[in-house]
This record gives C-alpha cells, sequence and structure tokens, in this order.
C-alpha cells in the first residue's frame, strides 16, 4: 500500500505559506478536487490554524452541472467546510474555445476570493499533458515551465499541493479513503487536444516510457529557470532603454536581437498585452532596423500599436473618436494627463503660445477634417502639418487640437502653433502620446 498522501503533503508545505491561515480550495468535484479536499480537512488536525473553505465554479455547460453542487454541498457539509458557488456565464469569444473561456471564468472567480491562498488540485499527469500542450502550441520557455507550485493570483498565493502525485496515486488515496466523486463525460471527448493526450498519447508513452511523467517535470523545471533568466535580464534592459512611458530606439537597437525580443516582450506584457505573435514581433524589430528614420513602423495589436516617433516606441491605445476636453493652462504645472487621449499635454517654455492667448478655459478637440492653422506663410491645413511632421496615420487620426476659449485652433501640439499668438517668451505644447500612465 502506498504510503498517506497526507504525510507528504504536511512534509512539503512551502515555506512561503507559513503564517497564513486561510484556505480556499478550487472544488469541481471531480476525483482530484475531492482528494484534496479530504487532505486538506485532515490536515486541520495537524495545524489547527487552518481555516479551510471552498469555492465550486457553476459554469452551466454540462446537463448535470446542479447535480455537482449538490455533491459538493454535500460534502463540505459534512466536512463541516464552508462552500460558496458561483454561477459564471460562458460564451465563445471569437478565436476561444468554450474550455478557454471557462478557465478564464474559473480564475476571475479565484481571484475574488477573500482567502490567503487559493489552493487548486492539478496533478503529475496535468503538469505533463500541459508541458506537451504549450509544445505543440510552439510555446517559448515561459509556457514550457508548466503549471508552477505556487504563485501570485492578485493579492492571493496560489498553491498547487497536489504537482508531485500521479492521477493514480489519487486514485489509490481516494480507494482506501473512500471518497465518492463526479465525472464530467466532456473529459472523454477526444476532440479536445487535453482530452486526445489523455486517452491516446499517454497511455502510449506509459508503455515505452513509464518515466514520461518524471522527465516532462524535470524539463518544466529546466524551463521555469531559463525563464527566470531571461526574465531578470528582460528587466534591466527595459530600465535601461524606457524613457518616461516610451522605449528609446537606439538603445532598443544596440542590444544583442535575441535581448531585443525579450525586452519588446517584456515592455508588451507590462502594458498587459501578452499574446503576441514571435514572427510578428520579429518582423517589427526587422522593420525598425531597416526602414529610413523618417518612416514609421508600426506592431499592430488588438488594444494598441505600437509606433516609432521621434526615436522613441510609443504604445498607443486604439480608441474611438474623442469629445472635446477642458483644460486649463498652469505653468506650474507643465505635465498633465489626458486620460481620454491616451497621453499627456506638456508645456515647454522658450517659444510657444503667448500668456493671453492661454488665459480662460482651453480646449482639447478630435479632428473633424478640414481645419487649417494660422502660419508665417499663411493658413496651412492640419493634415499637411502632420504629414509634414512624419507623424504615422494612427496618430494623426488621434493627434488632439487645442483651442482657444473664444473658439480659435491655437496649436498642433508638437507640431505648430498659430503664428499670430506666438511669442519668444511663450509656451510650447508637447504632445506625449501613450498610455495612461
Amino acid at each position: 500500500m502506498q504510503p498517506d498522501l497526507l504525510e507528504a503533503l504536511l512534509a512539503h508545505w512551502p515555506d512561503n505559506l507559513s503564517g497564513l491561515c486561510a484556505f480556499e480550495l478550487g472544488l469541481s468535484g471531480g476525483l482530484d478536487s475531492m482528494v484534496l479536499l479530504s487532505l486538506l480537512a485532515r490536515a486541520r488536525q495537524q495545524r489547527p490554524q487552518l481555516r479551510l473553505s471552498a469555492v465550486h465554479v457553476h459554469h452551466g455547460l454540462n446537463a448535470a452541472a446542479d447535480d455537482w453542487v449538490l455533491h459538493c454541498q454535500q460534502v463540505c457539509q459534512q466536512l463541516e467546510v464552508p462552500l460558496r458557488v458561483v454561477r459564471v456565464a460562458v460564451s465563445r469569444s471569437a478565436g476561444e474555445s468554450l474550455e478557454a473561456q471557462a478557465r478564464q471564468q474559473r480564475y476571475a472567480v479565484y481571484a475574488q476570493s477573500t482567502a490567503e491562498v487559493l489552493v487548486l488540485a492539478h496533478h503529475l499527469d496535468d503538469q505533463s499533458e500541459t508541458v506537451l500542450l504549450q509544445l505543440l502550441r510552439g510555446g517559448g520557455v515561459r509556457a514550457l515551465s508548466g503549471m508552477p507550485v505556487v504563485r501570485r493570483l492578485g493579492a492571493l498565493q496560489l498553491w498547487r499541493p497536489l504537482l508531485g502525485f500521479t492521477r493514480q496515486q489519487l486514485e489509490q488515496y481516494a480507494a482506501v479513503q473512500g471518497l465518492v466523486w463526479v465525472e464530467d463525460d466532456s473529459n472523454a471527448d477526444i476532440a479536445y487536444r487535453r482530452n486526445l493526450l489523455r486517452h491516446r498519447i499517454m497511455p502510449l508513452l506509459q508503455q515505452h516510457v513509464p518515466s514520461y511523467r518524471q522527465q516532462l517535470e524535470r524539463s518544466a523545471w529546466h524551463m521555469a529557470q531559463a525563464s527566470q533568466l531571461v526574465d531578470e535580464v528582460a528587466a534591466a534592459d527595459l530600465a535601461s532603454c524606457t524613457t518616461g512611458a516610451a522605449l528609446d530606439v537606439e538603445r532598443l537597437l544596440s542590444l544583442s536581437p535575441v535581448r531585443q525580443g525579450f525586452l519588446l516582450m517584456a515592455w508588451l506584457r507590462h502594458l498587459g498585452q501578452s499574446q503576441v505573435a514571435p514572427e510578428q514581433l520579429q518582423e517589427f524589430l526587422r522593420q525598425l532596423h531597416v526602414a529610413a528614420a523618417a518612416s514609421q513602423p508600426c506592431l499592430q495589436l488588438p488594444e494598441l500599436v505600437v509606433v516609432r516617433y521621434r526615436q522613441q516606441l510609443h504604445a498607443v491605445p486604439v480608441r474611438p473618436t474623442q469629445s472635446a476636453t477642458v483644460l486649463r493652462f498652469d505653468a506650474s504645472q507643465p505635465v498633465s494627463r489626458q486620460p481620454g487621449w491616451g497621453g499627456r499635454l506638456r508645456w515647454v517654455r522658450g517659444g510657444g503660445l503667448s500668456l493671453p492667448s492661454l488665459a480662460g478655459d482651453l480646449q482639447l478637440r478630435p479632428r473633424q477634417g478640414g481645419e487649417v492653422l494660422q502660419q508665417p506663410v499663411g493658413r496651412k491645413p492640419v493634415k499637411k502639418l502632420l504629414q509634414e511632421a512624419g507623424i504615422p496615420p494612427l496618430l494623426r487620426r488621434q493627434w488632439p487640437l487645442l483651442y482657444a476659449a473664444d473658439g480659435r485652433l491655437l496649436a498642433l501640439p508638437g507640431v505648430a502653433v498659430a503664428s499670430d499668438c506666438f511669442s519668444a517668451e511663450g509656451y510650447w505644447p508637447e504632445w506625449l502620446p501613450g498610455l495612461d500612465h
């Protein structure tokens, strides 16, 4: 008979969870989570400070979903474990499977936990499947590192204490303890790639490479080490190349090609953009190298566009047409954020708009088309001024115009000011496009 899994669980209790008492278990009602519920309920006898609760996410995707809720409630009541049940609505988004949507919904529920530690029942077979799935998707070192035992999930610590155990060990424990669990019939559908691996590929591996789980776990460990090293180097490179909210192109391109790619990925993750195709990133870097200084290479992403502007990379949100924004000129506050516009307005002393022209309420307005700005050579179309300044088309569409209190067009910030309002002692309005942080 195998040793009691509780002994191993207690012996490998992570040091960084010491002192934390409130634990909430993600309880599906299946074998894995029922085993973990049993182990943690028993662990309370040796760790009296442990406060255990559970959460069940009702996706509504299976006809037996209500029965699963009832099962979880009955078992939790027997073990005196408080249970919260959260119902979510899963809808298929463009390009995403129901499985991916359900997972997102679950983790959104988990992140709302009031506990200190969220506990999940992934085991060694799950880890093997995850590594192979990421390999088939062409994942990098971060993806191939698999699932960590402990990581942050918002304000929570997320703990997976069963990653060192196989499903067979969990089945043996459940038999000894007399546990009862529910079966999700969708787990047998090999139309899902994970199920295909589980039911068709893994049994073959078991026959020919019995230690494949441990070998994949070792590879995942090596990938996790490599990922941490990459993150450290990328963080140092990012710090050296960051200028405000932008990246300095010259410093970026002075790095090796490999470090350029990882730096950009680190920057985009910081901006909340984690899904970037490697080939798309490499093509953008190639354009940065070969494009003429006056051209504006762009990296188009779903929520923002990265553009080169005046030898800096700016991340510009893709925004709908903006409405007018009222502001006041204040020389004591030279920089003001404009959240609705995705950038900042900065005032530079020494050649710009005169103080009388800046009196009263000013407005930032979107372009409507046909605007002209007074210049020494006459009135010039705003469209032409933007083109001559080398501003990319995306930025041109979102570039604000600065108007006086009386409705006169004062400036195209960062590009030109009205010549009849110019003063050598005046203030030049500079527009700094980018994310609002």
